[in-house]
């Protein structure tokens, strides 16, 4: 359904031929606001073949429509020369269609039109486009546009680096004060932010795909998340915002996950993906209250790889748990104060509580030497549980033996029959090159009580099918990132909410999606 409020949402439709593209407008006008017809898309001819029924169906289409005629050099799909793009406007400024989406460099020419030659500027969308970086002298450039006639400024770039969303806030904040209406787009997956916080902030509309296949700009969002998912609808400078830090994120089903728990709990507050490769700068400059240049109501953030121990430096507290396991998964902001919290261990914990009860003088075997071994070996001997480690990598699993004072061996060697409790805490099996693979194989499993991965997706992977075969229990991945969720939603909005629903949600977004992406 499309939003209901001042947030519009745009999806671009790009297909070969005007009978696809006119089926595919259609089917997009049930799920959005406005529909954009990438005619630069279709193939050479066919505009020019198909001119009536385009321009009958333009007349006739029930949304309101952006026509767009973009060169390749521009982020357009085909070879375009200035004559091309001159022809198909002076056709096409007097159709139906409500925007007209033109480039920056062509806007001058028309200016100088004679009058009775002028388009509509009140339709005219003045866009300017750099698929590499933020351009030069940006302020400049923003200052030249809006001194056209055109009713709408629309600036997007790509983000190498999540801080540099920073300036499309500050301009969406600028043509506010100007009363300028503007789209401002930060592309690719370290801008998504500035998809969903845009019409929040000024941004007249924002664009959603109507399929992964069919996105038209890197780091475009399905529209069906856009509403759904992120519910941009009801965000406002008073929603609260968290999300995930980390390189990569956009595999994560967190957002599912507590953005489900928001809705269900009513809470006027959103989770996100940040695509953070420079810790130190996205910290200083848009999260610290001291020195961030974002004025948003960031109210806490949950930290994955590989920013777990270089968090902590950033910090202005950090709780026991998370100073023992040398790692942070969770940051609340409190006033002008960073606090840091693990909830891996406890996370990792509570479903092997609901399987076991206690934990005390159980026999357990960790697999791996990285982080969420860690985490693992620390919550297993809180517990009471004696542990076993063996790992592939020799020099990182004695650093924990000394550590934690246990026994380590090749990962070859591992010896787990007669075992409580044998943890993959490798990459083993996830979704990727390494999903056939498994830390152990059925036979080495035989006698085990339970085995317990902490890969999620997929939801079964080869070491689970393995244990299975043989008579173990299992644990899964999802289990620990439903347990961690509902602790770090916890710290943050100082209420509880449901296990299950987290765990359901997590659930339905990789049945739906990641398995199978």
């Amino acid at each position: 359904m499309p939003s209901n409020n001042d947030t519009l949402i745009c999806v671009p439709i790009k297909e070969q031929t005007i009978t696809a593209l006119i089926a595919a407008a259609k089917r997009a006008a049930a799920c959005t606001d406005i529909v954009e017809l990438r005619l630069d898309a279709l193939e050479l001819g066919e505009i020019e073949k198909a001119a009536t029924e385009l321009s009958n169906f333009i007349h006739s289409f029930k949304r309101p429509l952006i026509l767009t005629f973009r060169p390749a050099e521009q982020g357009g799909y085909r070879d375009l020369t200035r004559d091309d793009r001159r022809r198909f406007w002076h056709n096409y400024f007097t159709s139906h269609a409500a925007f007209f989406d033109v480039e920056f460099d062509l806007i001058a020419e028309l200016i100088n039109l004679d009058a009775d030659a002028q388009p509509d500027w009140s339709r005219i969308i003045c866009s300017f486009h750099d698929f590499q970086n933020v351009p030069e002298k940006l302020d400049e450039l923003y200052e030249q546009m809006a001194f056209t006639p055109a009713r709408f400024l629309k600036l997007a770039f790509k983000a190498n680096d999540i801080t540099d969303c920073i300036p499309i806030f500050r301009l969406l904040r600028r043509a506010n004060a100007d009363e300028r209406e503007m789209i401002a787009i930060a592309m690719g997956s370290a801008g998504v932010i500035t998809r969903v916080l845009g019409p929040s902030r000024g941004s007249f509309l924002t664009y959603g795909a109507s399929a992964p296949e069919h996105g038209t700009a890197p780091g475009q969002l399905l529209a069906t998340d856009l509403e759904s998912l992120y519910r941009i609808d009801q965000i406002d400078s008073e929603t609260l915002i968290t999300g995930l830090v980390g390189s990569p994120v956009s595999h994560s089903v967190s957002p599912h996950i507590h953005n489900a728990a928001f809705k269900a709990d009513e809470l006027n507050a959103v989770y996100l993906p940040f695509q953070v490769d420079d810790l130190t700068g996205f910290v200083k400059r848009m999260v610290n209250p001291r020195s961030r240049e974002m004025d948003w109501n960031l109210k806490g953030l949950s930290i994955t790889a590989p920013h777990k121990k270089a968090i902590i430096k950033l910090l202005d507290w950090i709780d026991g748990s998370a100073q023992k396991i040398g790692a942070v998964n969770t940051v609340v902001l409190q006033g002008d104060e960073l606090l840091g919290y693990n909830t891996d261990a406890q996370g990792l914990i509570e479903p092997l509580r609901r399987k076991f009860g206690s934990l005390s003088g159980a026999n357990a075997v960790v697999l791996g030497a990285g982080g969420a071994a860690c985490a693992a070996i620390y919550a297993l001997q809180t517990e009471g549980a004696g542990v076993n480690l063996y790992a592939r990598d020799l020099e990182k699993a004695q650093v924990l033996s000394q550590r934690f004072n246990l026994s380590f061996d090749s990962l070859a060697n591992a010896s787990l029959s007669g075992k409580d409790i044998v943890i993959n805490a490798t990459p083993l099996g996830s979704f990727g090159p390494q999903v056939t693979e498994t830390p152990a194989v059925a036979q080495q499993l035989r006698g085990v009580r339970l085995v317990y991965d902490l890969v999620y997706n997929p939801i079964e992977t080869v070491l689970l099918k393995q244990a299975r075969s043989v008579g173990c229990e299992t644990l899964g991945g999802l289990e620990m990132l439903a347990a961690q969720a509902l602790l770090q939603f916890k710290l943050w909005m100082n209420t509880e909410t449901s296990y299950e629903l987290m765990y359901t949600a997590g659930l339905h977004a990789l049945n739906e999606r990641f398995v199978s992406s």
